[in-house]
């Protein structure tokens, strides 16, 4: 497998396709066999409605991995972005079975029947320019902490599975206007546009491959995009151009945080951030710091700690 080095780093495949796949239950041991051969590590959900998920190897690893789903038909269009990890960003690899591939709760909605207008990157800033769109991002609280698009509207939801009610919430302020979606790769917007959709609002749009293909493809001076964006990888946030992000990780709360956070009185690394140290008790931080201590010790002495 490439070595962690700027100058070969590994690669990493984000990826999901929405799809009928009845077997998926088949699929699930020779995804993790050559994964495992390969030496990736990430995690991919299977269900009935399709495929998701994020691994990270080496060129020929991913490669391989690529020509294997190529191989089932129901993979066909499968969505797929690419960045690079100057180290490896997963502990482990997985594939899970899972109900749906991306969480909202709602089961009439089948992103495959009806889903919003796609929007290539390069025409997003016109439409969310536009007075008459109202601008929403479809992530959690967490991860609109470290950017979002100038003007968007932040639900502030914990999880996915609060939107619709967000959106049951707030429906009169859409009535008669554009709505634009976005997410992180594209995939919660395709239930999100889907939920929106059968609300009886039809002017719905959504950013064609996500955050990070407008990351990928806009430049940074004709860039909407406010901060850094979120992932779910040890690398935390990537910026323009997918170069890895500042934002780290509480290891206490597991809350990413920026640059500024990190200047907090409050922020001790893996004790406390700004973010939980009112909700955490003295016990909780001494713990915590006892944990810390563990962690450094086991890199010290060359052994990767566990990490759930």
């Amino acid at each position: 497998m490439n070595s962690s080095t700027p100058s070969s780093p590994f690669r990493v495949a984000a990826l999901y396709r929405f799809c009928r796949l009845e077997r998926f239950e088949a699929l699930r041991e020779p995804l993790l066999k050559l994964c495992e051969e390969q030496h990736l590590k990430g995690t991919l959900l299977l269900a009935p409605e399709g495929i998701n998920g994020t691994v990270a190897g080496g060129e020929a690893g991913i490669a391989a991995l690529m020509a294997y789903l190529e191989t089932v038909p129901e993979f066909d269009g499968l969505e797929v972005k690419y960045s690079t990890a100057a180290a490896m960003p997963f502990h482990r690899m997985k594939v899970r079975l899972k109900r749906e591939i991306v969480t909202m709760g709602v089961e009439t909605i089948d992103p495959l029947q009806s889903v919003g207008t796609y929007v290539d990157p390069a025409d997003w800033n016109a439409l969310i320019s536009d007075p008459d769109t109202v601008v929403i991002d479809t992530r959690n609280g967490y991860e609109v902490s470290l950017g979002t698009f100038a003007g968007a509207v932040d639900p502030q939801t914990a999880s996915f599975r609060e939107f619709p009610q967000w959106i049951e919430e707030h429906r009169a302020e859409l009535d008669g206007r554009k709505v634009a979606m976005f997410c992180t790769g594209g995939i919660r917007c395709e239930k999100a546009t889907a939920y929106v959709k059968s609300l009886g609002i039809d002017t719905v749009f959504h950013l064609k491959g996500g955050i990070l293909k407008y990351l990928e493809e806009v430049p940074a001076a004709d860039s909407l995009w406010q901060g850094e964006c979120f992932v779910f990888d040890e690398r935390v946030s990537v910026a323009h151009g997918l170069v890895e992000g500042d934002a780290e990780l509480c290891r206490a709360c597991r809350f990413p945080l920026t640059a500024e956070d990190r200047l907090s009185l409050k922020y001790e690394p893996g004790v406390s951030c700004p973010h939980c140290f009112e909700a955490r008790s003295e016990d909780d931080r001494a713990r915590y710091a006892e944990r810390h201590r563990q962690v450094r010790l086991a890199e010290a002495r060359g052994r990767a700690p566990h990490i759930g």
